[in-house]
């Protein structure tokens, strides 16, 4: 199975180690035929799986190649009494399997028309020979027999084509196989490893071949004992079962928009970080600095405008409604990666909302709807437990940079409320803060609350380091906080403390996860949900949350279903737990090898890197062009 279409940029997540030939050349005997040709079934022992894996990738209509939609069923004759599908293939010339050469093509082309008197024939290309542009077939019709034979030249998904379809005509192609898996008869003019085993209607004899085999035994000997699988989450050996699920994710994700996804006023350099997280298909993503460009595009509803953050300039909106497509706000996911975005590291996940944003309480996001009325699986919930745990125990934040030590604070058995600073003039405070909205304001909060408490206050490193709002001069600080952390990592201190008090911060969230006291004087997404004490009064936000959830249905909704994580290595929509390996991996090589992870990049080494982001997203945006 490929991955997501092109191997040259999806690699192939399978593959056929033989030891006596191959399995498309029928002149040689393979370790496949000798599967099939054992007196043990190859069904043995495995019936349950191959009944499994089979409806699986019938009803997720997967396929060796996945990125093709379904058939239009318009380019099909309404007044067809019969259908019948002669597929063809890829042109090789040199007679290396049985049947292939045109001799073989015409004789099934020929047999089609003939046994098949008041059919409609279609002609089709499977993918693997539409993307060489050869053709067997085209070159073989005569004018007469045009007027009955239909040429399909667009990619299509397999399954779709063959469910408009009664019958099968093939020399060898592996959709013949498909065919019989969709329980249509098939014809055969070559000798393809599925053939000559009483599963096919063989118009060429392969006496090496003596067991009769069902279509049960065919898939179980060639995709479960004769294939090889990598498993998508781990990059090590897996089985059919991890492929399918990857495959079937990438199917969903991307199908979630139909049309193009079209970035308005993204620098060139984040849009190419953000890149494929976007789309698979780079014809379907693109940039454009305003809507008066974007309108160019020829707009439909298919389509999507998608833009940075919370804001909607009025042009895109008013494009947006006059064309029907739809507004997409994108942000870094809640795990981001190694590394700030600020030093151009790529995000490992992002959120896509179509209501909102998470942080801004001013409207419903899809992560608040999501929260207000999804109905929780026990195995949504049982993966968030473990996706906590994992969290938990290996420290793992947004942005990972900073190393874990254990604060030498002298609290004296004094009870530690954390105080963690913000930037002032962040979204986040700007649209969620209500009752609480500058570091000193909080400071002053939190010390009224515990007049008696160890309060910590640990600046936001980037108000800390310069330019940047929400600087509390240190003698005031100290007037209200018993100590100011700017060493130790933000999880440090959250796992020291028994309580929180923050106007937004994710920090909240991290310190919900360690299960601790969280108290909020904003709206920040995670409360109003009955986990943290919140002090606002009357926040529309909070009214609008009408559930009471439990600490794993927090967790689900916003890691495991609100955003997207993404696998740079495979080129593809990943999982949360898939995500969290990752970090870890890179965290861990990179403390081993660079020690302290938290220095910045220097100014240079900055723009070196957007020159060579920039560079790249030139080559992507010559896609989208064409």
């Amino acid at each position: 199975m490929c991955a997501y279409g092109e191997q040259d940029v999806f690699p192939s997540l399978s593959l056929t180690v033989d030891d006596l030939g191959t399995h498309d050349d029928a002149r040689h005997p393979s370790r496949l035929e000798s599967i099939l040709n054992a007196k043990r079934s190859p069904l043995d022992g495995i019936e349950a799986e191959v009944d499994a894996a089979m409806r699986f990738l019938i009803s997720e209509r997967l396929s060796r190649y996945n990125d093709a939609p379904d058939l239009d069923e318009s380019i099909l004759r309404g007044d067809d009494h019969e259908r019948v599908l002669v597929i063809d293939q890829d042109w090789t010339g040199d007679g290396k399997a049985p049947g292939m050469e045109a001799s073989g093509f015409r004789r099934m082309l020929a047999a089609a028309l003939s046994e098949h008197p008041a059919a409609t024939i279609y002609a089709y290309r499977p993918q693997e020979a539409y993307l060489r542009h050869e053709s067997i077939l085209t070159g073989l019709i005569d004018e007469p027999e045009k007027e009955r034979v239909v040429t399909l030249g667009e990619k299509v998904n397999p399954w779709s084509l063959l469910e408009s379809m009664n019958r099968v005509y093939t020399v060898g192609a592996h959709l013949g196989f498909e065919a019989l898996m969709a329980g249509l008869p098939v014809s055969v003019f070559g000798m393809p490893w599925y053939a000559g085993w009483g599963a096919t209607d063989d118009r060429l004899p392969c006496v090496r071949r003596t067991s009769t085999r069902g279509v049960r035994e065919l898939f179980a000997a060639a995709y479960l004992r004769y294939s090889r699988y990598l498993d998508p989450e781990t990059l090590g050996p897996g089985d059919i079962f991890d492929v399918m699920r990857w495959l079937a994710r990438q199917r969903q994700v991307e199908g979630r928009i139909q049309g193009r996804r079209v970035m308005v006023g993204f620098r060139r350099w984040k849009a190419a970080n953000l890149g494929a997280r976007l789309s698979l298909l780079p014809t379907r993503l693109g940039r454009v600095p305003n809507a008066r460009k974007a309108e160019r595009l020829g707009l439909t509803s298919d389509d999507a405008l998608v833009l940075w953050g919370r804001d909607t300039p009025a042009k895109v909106s008013s494009l947006a409604f006059r064309t029907g497509a739809r507004l997409l706000h994108v942000e870094d996911g809640f795990v981001r990666s190694v590394g700030l975005g600020s030093d151009m590291v790529p995000p490992r996940s992002i959120v896509l909302d179509e209501r909102g944003i998470y942080f801004d309480p001013g409207q419903a996001s899809d992560l608040e709807h999501l929260l207000n009325t999804h109905c929780f699986t026990d195995d949504e919930l049982d993966r968030a437990e473990r996706v906590r745990s994992w969290i938990v125990e290996h420290r793992i934040t947004k942005y990972n940079l900073e190393p874990h030590r254990v604060p030498d604070w002298d609290t004296q058995g004094r009870e530690v409320i954390l105080v963690p600073g913000q930037v002032e003039d962040d979204a986040s405070i700007r649209y969620g803060a209500t009752a609480v909205c500058t570091n000193l304001g909080l400071l002053e909060a939190a010390r009224k609350a515990h007049p008696d408490a160890f309060l910590v206050y640990k600046p936001h490193p980037d108000v800390a380091r310069g330019g940047r709002k929400g600087h509390v001069a240190l003698s005031r600080a100290f007037e209200l906080a018993d100590h100011v952390e700017t060493d130790l990592s933000v999880i440090s201190c959250i796992e020291a403390c028994d309580t929180l008090h923050t106007m937004t911060s994710l920090t909240g969230f991290d310190a919900l996860l360690r299960d601790k006291r969280v108290v909020t004087y904003g709206e920040p997404f995670y409360a109003g949900w009955g986990l943290t004490d919140d002090r606002v009064v009357g926040a529309r936000a909070l009214l609008r949350r009408s559930r009471h959830l439990r600490l794993p249905e927090l967790v689900a909704g916003a890691l495991l279903l609100y955003p997207l994580y993404w696998d740079p290595v495979l080129n593809g929509y990943t999982s949360c737990e898939a995500v969290l390996r990752r970090i870890i991996q890179e965290r861990d090589a990179l403390m081993a090898q660079n020690g302290l992870m938290y220095q910045r990049l220097g100014y240079c080494r900055r723009q070196w890197l957007k020159l060579n982001i920039i560079y790249r997203s030139f080559i992507r945006e010559k896609r989208f062009s064409r």
